[in-house]
Parts: C-alpha cells; sequence; structure tokens
C-alpha cells in the first residue's frame, strides 16, 4: 500500500508541468543561437582581414604599370555584376537593405532569397573580387547582411519562429563586429533596421552583440577604429565649423543619397530590355569610372578610404578634391551592381569635407574631420545616433561629444529637409513585393 502510494506520488511530479527555465527546447535554442552569434563574429573578423588583403592587392597589383586599373576595375566590377545576378541573386549592393526587406518580408521564401547562407557565401567572395578590383566600397554593409543570414539559418536549425528578432540580432551583431563598436550595433538595430523596437527582441539583440563582440575582441583585440582625434572644438571657430560640418555634410549626403536612389531606379528600368548585356554594361562603364577617378587622383579613391580618413583625424589635410572624388567614386560603385558597402567610403568623403573646410577656414584639421565625418554620414543614412555613436566608439573622444552630437543632428536634419526618405529604406522598398509597396527590381542594388 505504501509502495502504491510513493508511486502515485512520483507519477504526479513527472506530470507536474516543469520551471520554463528547465526547458530543454529552450536550452537547446538558446545554445544554438549563442553558437550562431559566435560565429557571427567570426565571420566578421576573417572578412574583415580577407578585405584588408584584397585592398593590399590591389594596390600591389595597380602599382606594376599605369593603365592596369583601366583594365581591372572594368573587368572585375563585370564579373562581380554577373555573378550577383546570375549565380547569387540577392548579393549586390550594400546589404542593409536587403536586411531591412527581410524584415518587413512575411514570405519565408521570399526571406531565405535574400538571406541564405548561399547569398551570405557569395556576398562575402564578390566583395572581396570588388574590392581587390578597386571598388570604393566597404564590407560593413555586407557584414549586415551575412550576420543576418547567419542567425536566420540558426534559428531555423533551433526551430525558433522569431525571423524578425533573429535579422535584427544578427545585423547588429554584424555592424558590431565590423567597427568593434557593440553599442553601434545596438543603436543601428533600433534606429536604422527596425524603426520600432519589441521588447522582446532586445534581449536577442543584447545577446548577440555581447557575444559577437567578445569574439572580435579576443581576436583582434581592444583597439580603436581610426586611432586618436587631433584637436578638439574650442570657441566661436570651433563651433562655427560644427554647424558648418553639418550643413555641408547633409547637403552632401542628401546629395548621395537622392542620386543614387534615381540612379537605381533608372539604371532597373532601362536593364530589363536585355538584363544580362545591359547589366554588364552598366558595370564595365561604372568601373571605367572609378578607374579614371582613381588614376587622376593618384590613387586615393580606390577601396575603403580608411587609411585617408584615419590620417585626416590625426591631423592630416587631405586634397581639396579628395571629398567630391570619393563621393563620385562611391556612387559608381554603388550603382554598378556589385555588392559592397558605403559605411567605410561615407566615413572617408566626411573627413574630406571637413579637411576641405579647414583648406577655406583654417581650424584643426583632426576635429574638423570628425566633425565632417559625423555631418556627411548622419546625411547619407540619415540615423543621426548611429552616426555619432559610431564614430565616438571608433575614435574612442568622448571630450567633444556634444559636438559630434550637433554636427549629426544637424547633417540629420540637413538631409532629411531635402530627401524625405532614408537611402536604405528607399533601396529596400524596391526589394518588397507590389503588395507591400515595392516594385520589381531587376538589378539588386
Amino acid at each position: 500500500m505504501l509502495l502504491r502510494l510513493k508511486l502515485r506520488r512520483h507519477r504526479r511530479r513527472l506530470d507536474e508541468p516543469r520551471p520554463v527555465w528547465l526547458s530543454r527546447d529552450l536550452w537547446r535554442q538558446r545554445a544554438v543561437f549563442w553558437i550562431g552569434a559566435a560565429a557571427t563574429g567570426l565571420v566578421s573578423v576573417a572578412f574583415a582581414f580577407a578585405a584588408d588583403q584584397a585592398q593590399w592587392l590591389f594596390h600591389r597589383i595597380s602599382g606594376q604599370a599605369i593603365w592596369v586599373p583601366l583594365i581591372l576595375a572594368p573587368l572585375g566590377f563585370m564579373f562581380c555584376a554577373h555573378l550577383a545576378r546570375t549565380v547569387f541573386p540577392g548579393a549586390a549592393g550594400s546589404g542593409i537593405q536587403q536586411a531591412i526587406a527581410a524584415c518587413e518580408m512575411t514570405d519565408g521564401a521570399a526571406r531565405a532569397r535574400l538571406l541564405s547562407l548561399r547569398v551570405a557565401i557569395g556576398k562575402i567572395f564578390l566583395t572581396l573580387v570588388a574590392v581587390a578590383s578597386g571598388g570604393s566600397i566597404g564590407r560593413e554593409g555586407p557584414t549586415v547582411q551575412i550576420g543576418a543570414a547567419i542567425m536566420l539559418k540558426v534559428g531555423t536549425i533551433a526551430g525558433a519562429d522569431r525571423a524578425r528578432g533573429l535579422i535584427l540580432a544578427g545585423s547588429a551583431a554584424g555592424i558590431s563586429a565590423a567597427f568593434n563598436a557593440p553599442l553601434a550595433g545596438i543603436v543601428f538595430a533600433i534606429e536604422e533596421m527596425s524603426r520600432s523596437f519589441e521588447q522582446r527582441t532586445a534581449g536577442l539583440v543584447l545577446s548577440a552583440v555581447i557575444i559577437a563582440g567578445l569574439v572580435s575582441l579576443g581576436l583582434v583585440g581592444n583597439n580603436d577604429y581610426f586611432g586618436q582625434v587631433s584637436g578638439s572644438v574650442v570657441g566661436f571657430e570651433g563651433w562655427l565649423m560644427v554647424v558648418l560640418c553639418g550643413l555641408f555634410g547633409g547637403l552632401a549626403g542628401a546629395v548621395f543619397g537622392q542620386t543614387m536612389l534615381w540612379s537605381t531606379r533608372k539604371i532597373a528600368v532601362w536593364n530589363a530590355a536585355m538584363p544580362l548585356r545591359r547589366t554588364l554594361l552598366v558595370a564595365g562603364l561604372c568601373g571605367l569610372g572609378v578607374a579614371l577617378l582613381g588614376l587622376a587622383t593618384g590613387g586615393s579613391t580606390f577601396g575603403t578610404g580608411y587609411e585617408h580618413a584615419r590620417a585626416a583625424i590625426e591631423g592630416e589635410v587631405l586634397p581639396w578634391y579628395f571629398a567630391p572624388a570619393k563621393l563620385v567614386a562611391t556612387l559608381l560603385s554603388s550603382v554598378s551592381g556589385i555588392p559592397g558597402g558605403i559605411f567605410a567610403p561615407s566615413l572617408a568623403v566626411g573627413t574630406g569635407i571637413g579637411s576641405l573646410l579647414v583648406l577655406v577656414l583654417g581650424g584643426s584639421a583632426g576635429i574638423a574631420a570628425l566633425l565632417g565625418m559625423a555631418g556627411y554620414f548622419a546625411g547619407v543614412v540619415q540615423a543621426p545616433i548611429t552616426a555619432f555613436v559610431i564614430i565616438l566608439e571608433m575614435t574612442a573622444d568622448s571630450s567633444d561629444l556634444i559636438p559630434i552630437m550637433c554636427a549629426s543632428v544637424i547633417g540629420y536634419s540637413v538631409s532629411s529637409l531635402l530627401v524625405p526618405q532614408s537611402l536604405y529604406h528607399g533601396l529596400a522598398k524596391a526589394l518588397l513585393p507590389k503588395e507591400a509597396g515595392g516594385v520589381v527590381q531587376t538589378v539588386p542594388s
């Protein structure tokens, strides 16, 4: 009788629901998610190293003879655009617009076409080829798409039905690892990716950023992306520079964004008649334009622009022509149909705007470069909080927090007055189905 009673009690205990935190499925999902976040950090660091090597390779090859870029850039652009259309559709362009569009999609198959592992692999390979061809592109935007694709895949493996949260987490982790800037990753996910934030997504994003950031920290260390800033904002002249960098940066950012949106639409319509042939023609002509600009400026517009941006922030005054030439080279690279981001080139253009103002008005070259970067970058992406947080984390310059914030807000305000639609959301709209407010885009950009 006593044995029977004990058995009944034991059965009752087994039938009782277990606490949520003891759920085996929950911990399995978390383990897979953590592995995905770590993989995002690892891939981001490896991608960054490979991109640096690709840029070194381009300079090594192009240094052999002056005519080399005139052949290498057009052929490289055509190769990348061809594979982005035929083998890796969805890999062209920055990658941020693909992640934003995928967040808005309800169709899982359509979402997978933008954020599959196949697309991520193609993105890495073709971005490296484009950098090695002299393209004025960055790796940060592609890292967002790669991170989102990885997290979406691990979510599928874990059986987690939270596609939007996984995309946001992967995107934030990608930015965090790409810039070694965890706060920027979180702010980017809130301000630019979603424009609205669900409470239940917060833990997912934060965990992904921390894990990816720890991987990046362990592999490359805690270094400032742009080094130490030379100078600071002092007196009337300093604050005048803040206002002017915001105004001219926002104006230039609006011109870049509007021109890119307009060109992308026109090229997509024009390409529709003969898609592959015209895609190659556009890519080849854009590559030739990038090569000519690079040769005309002594090679300063090739690649990400990181070296010039760092030199400007450390106090070097860039030539007056650097900002407009780098802007045009980045625009040609962005509308050509090749994979590649605009983050790093935009930061370089911003430092050029600051240097240009120093040449006209005088002042501290380092702080002007930083303020120009804040104004222009905020004008291009129309995300002022992301702009100043990224810049602060990349330079560790907390003493000029308020001036950088002011330049970002002014740049954003000027740009949004001239161009109501932000660049990335405008490009993302073209990737959405017609019923969701998009248009059929023949060439992802």
